[in-house]
């Protein structure tokens, strides 16, 4: 298995060097030991010495068996445990691994072991839930979350903060300070004079049983959701990366798009995007295959902040991108109350929109400046490189078939999962050890830790506006404000959510615009998906948006590069996803809301769209092989905007005009060859850098 274990000597061996001395096969692994929402390889965590390590494993394998019984309903021993009770199991189980893997500090000086107030949360943090796991029934019988016992109370108290830390830990300190002013805000709601913001008021005893034993904050929604689905779609991204998917979808980019003008820019983009399939997580994956794709692009010719900002531009997509997408597309589950199928239905052509607007703007910046591609030789077979990747692809395909067949979505990710175990532990090549299945499960582990500080910590969020009632005050102030006026509400929507994307993870954005927002949109007739699917679009564009553009900052320094030009590349890399949230907002076909005629005929139309508005950002017509004037580049956006509305005489009346300029340019071009850098004779450049 291609692990940081078992194949970084192969990668020190093979002599495939990137630019800088660096190794091919041994970044490809370490990138496979990346955790995915944080992006440290849990082997170079000094605090994950053999004991801590084993605790951790133990903690994990219990919360995943457990989640499985539930799952499936397998009732082991007789044994059912109510809902409440699973959730408060849970988050005793895997909580605890944030308070191990993450220093209270992050200046604290390593450390070859956990110090002993972190053993002291860990073990009350653990006591707590299970007591509170003991008394479930309880809680629900007897209403805790308004009258409880003093030790409740206690307890309560004791959780409420002991998440806030492991929040502090897990996603940063603008997280935490949110979720802890949102919290804390029903202690003053009834006091506030904006009748926008009043509410109902707690005094400080009865809000911590609210939040720790009522239905709608820490045990709420988003946890209900971590809970059934994202253990088991996070288990089967980490086991696709472990038994080699990384490496397997590298090279089928590789072999596709390696040869065309700037190949190793459309690589990289076909790549991130298959990583960011399994991970969601923007920053990880630029950390991830940044190493290798940035070094490679610019030795192909790409100038320093462009090679950043494809890098940045294409792992921002993978919280958008089917079928795993990130977490906050699963919270949408429960918010939207539809199916996750459905969700990956409807999110299936903007995430195609959005990875071919990028492409086709490298497609015009390499022939603009003339950029060729890898020689044919240097690639990777097409055809042997599929064959060999036929687990990734049975993988993918039986996921694909399950979620649409199946009357379960929450149990489809652990039958794939035990397939791909099954071939890891019986293929000859690459076969998988013990050891790395440890590494695989201790990853998980510490993906799974973070993962559900943060969902608990999100919960709290929901948690402060449900239980004031502000949050349906606030919506239809929305509505008052904007007058009815889908399109301001819109623009409202996406500068609310570029804000909070700035300093939250999106899932953080998500569960606050989700009450707020959300509501709002669908009162004023946006489809429900297009709804919720705007807001997580909108909520992850400020990682390439200045003036934070995470994912652009990280790439920029990889780069070498000025991180705000870097991002500022990346914004014009990424327009389309600025527009095509519009798009699908004010035409549901775009999400697969209406007959398969009509869908079919919106997905062909933006398609249009969305060539004519990468040609207009790059200034370079592929059709007509010609470069644009700023004119023609600003009537080509206009009218590629157009083709995305709802009314069809305006949407055909814009790919009429794409069409006619496209002729126009043709005529202008005459007899002029229209092949240069689409040939690929370049200087010889090696496979290896070509590839992440």
């Amino acid at each position: 298995m291609t692990t940081a274990t078992s194949n970084g000597a192969q990668g020190q061996a093979s002599g495939e060097q990137l630019p800088g001395g660096l190794d091919r096969n041994a970044l490809i692994d370490k990138a496979e030991s990346i955790d995915f929402e944080h992006n440290d390889s849990v082997w170079e965590n000094p605090r994950l010495t053999k004991f801590w390590g084993i605790v951790v494993g133990i903690l994990s394998a219990a919360g995943i068996l457990l989640t499985i019984n539930q799952v499936f309903y397998l009732g082991v021993g007789g044994v059912h445990i109510p809902t409440n009770a699973f959730l408060y199991i849970i988050m005793a189980l895997f909580i605890p691994i944030a308070f191990i893997v993450v220093p209270f500090r992050k200046e604290e000086s390593p450390r070859p072991s956990v110090p002993w107030y972190d053993v002291v949360m860990i073990v009350v943090f653990f006591a707590t839930n299970m007591w509170l796991a003991f008394n479930a029934e309880n809680i629900s019988l007897f209403g805790w979350s308004m009258i409880a016992p003093t030790r409740a109370t206690v307890v309560a108290i004791i959780v409420w903060a002991l998440i806030l830390e492991a929040l502090r830990r897990a996603a940063g300190w603008i997280v935490a300070l949110l979720a802890a002013l949102v919290s804390l805000y029903p202690l003053i709601a009834e006091s506030i004079p904006s009748p926008v913001l009043s509410g109902i008021q707690y005094d400080f005893g009865t809000l911590a049983q609210v939040h720790v034993m009522g239905a709608d904050s820490i045990v709420g929604l988003p946890m209900q959701t971590a809970g059934q689905l994202l253990i088991g779609f996070m288990a089967f991204g980490v086991v696709l990366q472990h038994t080699g998917g990384a490496r397997f979808f590298n090279d089928l980019a590789m072999s596709i798009f390696g040869k065309y003008r700037g190949g190793t820019a459309k690589v990289s983009v076909a790549s991130s995007a298959a990583l960011g399939m399994m991970s969601g997580s923007a920053v990880s994956n630029v950390l991830t295959t940044g190493p290798m794709t940035i070094p490679a692009m610019i030795k192909n010719g790409f100038s320093r902040k462009t090679a950043g900002a494809v890098e940045a531009t294409a792992s921002s997509g993978g919280s958008i991108t089917p079928p795993i997408m990130g977490a906050a597309a699963f919270l949408m589950v429960s918010f939207a109350g539809v199916p996750y199928t459905q969700i990956l239905i409807a999110a299936s052509i903007p995430a195609f929109l959005y990875f071919f607007g990028i492409y086709m703007q490298l497609d015009g910046y390499s022939a603009k400046n003339r950029l060729r591609g890898v020689p044919k030789e240097m690639l990777p077979v097409f055809g042997k490189t599929l064959v060999g990747g036929w687990p990734f692809i049975l993988a993918l395909g039986l996921l694909t078939v399950l979620l649409v067949v199946s009357p379960s979505e929450a149990q489809i990710p652990y039958w794939v999962v035990l397939t791909l175990l099954i071939i890891a532990f019986v293929r000859k090549k690459d076969r998988m050890t013990l050891k790395d299945l440890y590494s695989m499960h201790i990853d998980l582990a510490v993906s799974m830790g973070k993962l559900f500080a943060t969902v608990a910590g999100v919960g709290l969020i929901l948690g402060g506006l449900s239980a004031t009632g502000v949050a349906l005050s606030m919506s239809s102030d929305l509505i008052a404000m904007v007058g009815d006026n889908v399109i301001l509400l819109l623009i409202t929507g996406a500068l609310a959510c570029f804000v909070l994307g700035m300093g939250l993870t999106i899932s953080a954005a998500y569960v606050f615009l989700a009450i707020i927002m959300a509501p709002a949109l669908l009162e004023l007739g946006v489809n429900v998906y297009a709804a919720h699917l705007f807001i997580i679009y909108w909520a992850s564009v400020s990682y390439i948006t200045p003036p934070v553009g995470l994912a652009a900052f990280a790439a920029a320094g990889i780069a070498k590069s000025r991180p705000m030009e870097t991002s500022v590349e990346a914004m014009r890399l990424g327009a389309v996803k600025y527009i095509v949230p519009f798009g699908f907002a004010l035409n549901p076909a775009l999400v697969a809301q209406a007959s398969f005629p009509v869908v079919l005929a919106a997905a062909v139309l933006s398609i249009i769209g969305v060539f004519a508005l990468a040609a207009g950002f790059s200034g370079f017509l592929q059709i007509a092989d010609a470069k644009i004037d700023p004119v023609t580049r600003i009537i080509l956006v206009v009218a590629g905007f157009a083709v995305f509305l709802p009314q069809w005489s305006i949407s055909i009346a814009g790919a009429v005009v794409i069409a006619g300029l496209i002729v126009l340019h043709r005529l202008r071009r005459g007899s002029r060859k229209g092949s240069e850098g689409s040939d690929v004779t370049s200087t010889p450049v090696p496979a290896a850098v070509a590839a992440p």
